[in-house]
């Protein structure tokens, strides 16, 4: 059986390896995974940011973040911000807020964070 999981990871792609080694970090945690988070609804969120910048919204500027836990991925948006010190990618990150859905995309619009080591 080691010998089959061991194939397994020669033959995974770079992103099924990143995506297991998230899932193995974040899912444990007790918190709601990124890919069953209910829209409209109070919900707790860990992952590691990916990429942050800034945009304009609404005439100010906000800070946009992409957290991934491995199940999926969910944008955090700060309105006013340009900046959060320690929010850098690598980092991992627990947010809780309410998710609504952009276009395609599930955004939590000024969530609380709480911010994790890193990977």
């Amino acid at each position: 059986m080691a010998l089959k999981g061991f194939m397994k990871r020669l033959t995974a792609s770079v992103q099924e390896l990143d995506a297991a080694r998230l899932s193995d970090r974040y899912c444990g945690l007790g918190l709601t995974p990124i890919a069953e988070v209910p829209l409209r609804r109070p919900v707790r969120v860990a992952g590691e940011l990916q990429r942050s910048r800034v945009v304009p919204r609404a005439g100010s500027p906000s800070l946009q973040i992409l957290i991934k836990d491995g199940t999926g991925e969910i944008y955090a948006v700060f309105t006013g911000r340009r900046r959060i010190g320690g929010l850098d990618a690598g980092r991992g990150v627990v947010l809780e807020g309410v998710a609504r859905e952009e276009g395609s995309r599930r955004v939590i619009l000024n969530p609380a964070y709480t911010l994790l080591g890193r990977g």
